[in-house]
């Protein structure tokens, strides 16, 4: 029996409407034959002419003279380029600036602890590289801030700022001003939120916001009005709830947290900090519920074994987040990462997705959860007002999910593994079949380097361009940058999109 079909979606559909006696050999692996049809179909599906079928062989050594295919291996049609080698050692995740439609440069979050490295010209102690500004144009690198505890999430904002956040158990967010024009500034005291200048100063570019919660952030997106949506990057049973000096063995893992400002931000450029939206505002925890509700009645059932379907928000402490959390129920999952919102959702209120590492030895390999906030502003634990449910889930070559990327206009969402020799997959929108998960995933692009991963991946504004960090190498034989050691920056090139994406 011949028949012929337009989409992996409609492949499977069909699969499920067929009589069994489609298979003309009973030892056909239907499952191999739809993941064959996708991978022929990349380059309508992905805009690549061929993924990759494995893993990069071998390892590669970081060292002088390489370029960007010494580092990587990508998918046919994709071209690379190493735009620096001079970002600052744990090079994470990154924004653009001013946007990412027209940037000029890149601000990264680097994942160093707090030390002194040396000192500056004023004599001042000189501390580790926090944020970074990399030139598009000739990938120089000049630090911002410094003395952060494991800058993660970066975000730019709608209103002309970066918030960058501290991926630590006392995880603090930082809100910066101009940033091209903020040199050398200084976290001396983080519990205190004292920042200065390089002649020791007072800084008027860079505030912590103590009103954001505190937690090891990672993933987070911030939305044009202020709401700021973000994980706590924490596995189950792996802190000290009961304060005694000991992690306790059944305490949740990392919920997902909303900020809500006080007063929402309507559009326009700040001129000053204190004009931002994030000086005040509440804080909240997702507790995913296990009955059924609406908006405006809503029976709370929760517990474990409840993670996803509709749920509320509830009301936790900005200084006490975590605990807060575990305490009232708020949902855990196994170390949240990275969260983006979906550029292409067009329902009522937003549409985010955040990534769960989970443990591949244990063979909890991991999966990406997409949720629907129908109204971000609100957050009242009595309204069932979000829904969340799981969209990509790994499997034992697909696994250790962390950062994630939204393609403009096509949808798809790039998933990148945190493990050495990581891969990077691309994963399909979900189509018009019964499932309400990605159509499947194509491997894209994988490190050579044993000892490094891939990080911090994110498409410019036109969806055929984007940059990714290649972190964790030795960098025995590299020279250090800024008294400091060194991650490289690649720049992808090749994406095409579909006609209708162009469009």
């Amino acid at each position: 029996m011949k028949f012929q079909l337009k989409s992996c979606a409609a492949l499977v559909t069909a699969s499920l409407l067929l009589p069994v006696t489609v298979h003309a050999d009973d030892d056909m692996d239907f499952g191999l034959y739809v993941q064959k049809k996708m991978h022929d179909k990349s380059k309508k599906l992905f805009g690549i002419k061929k993924p990759l079928k494995n893993s990069a062989e071998g390892s590669v050594a970081r060292m002088p003279g390489q370029d960007a295919y010494d580092l990587i291996e990508v998918a046919k049609g994709l071209k690379a380029k190493i735009l620096t080698r001079d970002a600052g050692n744990k090079a994470d995740m990154f924004s653009f600036w001013p946007n990412e439609n027209d940037p000029s440069h890149l601000i990264f979050c680097i994942e160093g602890g707090d030390e002194v490295i040396g000192t500056l010209d004023s004599g001042q102690d000189k501390m580790n590289p926090s944020v970074q500004s990399i030139d598009l144009d000739d990938g120089s690198v000049t630090t911002i801030l410094r003395g952060m505890n494991r800058c993660d999430g970066i975000r730019t904002t709608a209103w002309g700022s970066v918030l960058a956040t501290e991926e630590t158990s006392t995880g603090q967010a930082y809100e910066i001003i101009n940033p091209l024009d903020t040199v050398n500034h200084t976290v001396i005291d983080r519990a205190l939120g004292t920042i200065v200048t390089a002649d020791n100063e007072v800084s008027m570019n860079v505030v912590k916001r103590d009103a954001l919660p505190t937690i090891a952030w990672e993933g987070l997106t911030v939305l044009d009005n202020g709401v700021v949506i973000g994980g706590d990057e924490l596995r189950p049973g792996d802190w000290d709830l009961a304060g005694d000096g000991g992690d306790d063995s059944d305490v949740d893992g990392g919920a997902i947290f909303k900020f809500v400002p006080d007063v929402a931000h309507v559009g326009g450029m700040i001129e000053k900090l204190e004009e931002s939206p994030l000086v005040s505002g509440s804080v909240y925890a997702f507790r995913a519920s296990c009955r059924e509700g609406t908006s405006s009645s809503f029976t709370v059932n929760y517990g474990q074994g409840c993670e996803i379907g509709n749920g509320s928000w509830i009301s936790v402490s900005a200084t006490d987040a975590r605990r807060d959390a575990n305490n009232n129920g708020a949902t855990g999952y196994y170390r949240p990462e990275d969260l983006h919102k979906d550029p292409t959702y067009a329902g009522p209120g937003v549409r985010f997705c955040w990534a769960n590492t989970g443990r591949e030895a244990a063979q909890n390999y991991g999966e990406v959860i997409c949720g629907i906030d129908s109204d971000p502003m609100l957050a009242d634990e009595t309204s069932a007002s979000v829904v969340v449910n799981r969209f990509v889930e790994g499997d034992a070559d697909f696994n250790s999910l962390d950062n994630l990327a939204f393609q403009p206009y096509t949808g798809n969402l790039y998933v990148i593994e945190d493990h050495s020799n990581g891969d990077i997959f691309a994963c399909l929108p979900d189509g018009a079949d019964r499932d309400i998960k990605t159509d499947g995933c194509v491997r894209i692009l994988s490190v050579k380097d044993q000892s490094a991963e891939p990080t911090g991946f994110e498409f410019f504004g036109n969806g055929k361009n984007a940059v990714v960090a290649i972190q964790h190498s030795n960098d025995d034989m590299m020279s250090d940058y800024d008294d400091y050691g060194t991650d490289d920056i690649v720049l992808i090139t090749g994406f095409k999109l579909n006609k209708k994406s162009d469009d």
